[in-house]
């Protein structure tokens, strides 16, 4: 991996934006790749690095927004229409490119999504505790700041002990956030909902007394039984983090389209920042590369 590209990784993992990290495998003549090139694919479709041509990274594109979606590493083959025959590849994605030259391209595309955030408010021994057992076991933490919303995050717990509880639940539920943990005893946890004046659905996302019941006296075991509660609400109950907006979060980039026909060879194109097309009598038409694109602006002039 060169070192810009090793650069842009950590960045982006840094600063929790999705992305998939691609890596040609194989690259069987003739093409314009090479086996270890690598480039990025964001959420919005733009790509970052070399993976190949127009005509390849079309489908590398496509492949990679749905690996972003599932989750799921896969190893892509990109083959030409009607070209030779190539060597299986058991449990490979294997998509026919009408674009291609010839040559056969196999790249490894492995997603990279932002950790589950666990938002703590307060300096306490207690959010001590919470930050350092969070990370072993997967979750990223952000420790609050003075007017910082909770955006994107899969839990907030509140662990001041007093202060501005009040204000803290109500930031987290205006975040969409549905794992709000109050650290309190249960009479001041009661206290605090009752002069909220909650809506139902909004009490029902709320965790007065927060973790399970371990018979937890000091901060480190308070901690570990709110961990147990939320990895038990992840794991049984399918607490997912609120849905963030992807293209505001990575520089406001447009939003990307979805796929499309190109007109001239037929293949099916996820359009992205860089991928070429025309606009004609106000409608947007996308295509594979340059090719089809020159070709049909050529047809149309006509």
């Amino acid at each position: 991996m060169t070192q810009p590209m090793a650069a842009r990784i950590t960045e982006l993992t840094a600063n929790r934006v999705p992305f998939v990290h691609a890596t040609v495998v194989r690259a069987q003549f003739p093409t314009s790749a090479r086996a270890g090139d690598q480039a990025i694919v964001l959420a919005d479709g733009s790509v970052e690095g070399f993976v190949g041509g127009h005509c390849a990274v079309g489908s590398v594109r496509t492949a990679a927004l749905g690996a972003l979606h599932d989750g799921e590493s896969v190893l892509l083959r990109v083959l030409p229409e009607d070209g030779p025959d190539y060597p299986e590849s058991p449990g490979s994605r294997v998509v026919v490119n009408p674009c291609l030259s010839g040559g056969a391209l196999e790249i490894f595309l492995e997603p990279t999504l932002p950790s589950p955030l666990l938002h703590l408010i307060g300096e306490t021994p207690i959010t001590d505790a919470l930050a350092t057992m969070a990370a072993p076991l997967g979750f990223a933490v952000e420790r609050a700041e003075a007017g910082h919303r909770p955006d994107g995050a899969v839990a907030v717990i509140v662990a001041t002990h007093g202060g501005a509880e009040a204000a803290a639940i109500r930031a987290a539920l205006d975040a969409g956030v549905d794992f709000v943990g109050l650290v309190a005893g249960r009479r001041r946890g009661t206290a605090v909902l009752d002069e909220m004046d909650l809506a139902d659905d909004e009490l029902k996302r709320i965790r007065t007394h927060v973790g399970l019941d371990i018979g937890a006296r000091t901060s480190a075991e308070i901690a570990l039984s709110i961990m147990a509660e939320l990895v038990q609400a992840i794991r049984r109950d399918g607490l997912v983090a609120p849905e963030i907006d992807i293209a505001a979060a990575t520089a406001a980039r447009p939003a990307r389209v979805d796929e499309v026909v190109d007109p001239v060879c037929g293949m099916t194109v996820t359009p992205g920042p860089d991928t070429p097309h025309l606009t004609i009598d106000g409608q947007d038409i996308w295509f594979c590369g340059p090719g089809c694109r020159d070709q049909y602006a050529g047809s149309a002039v006509r």
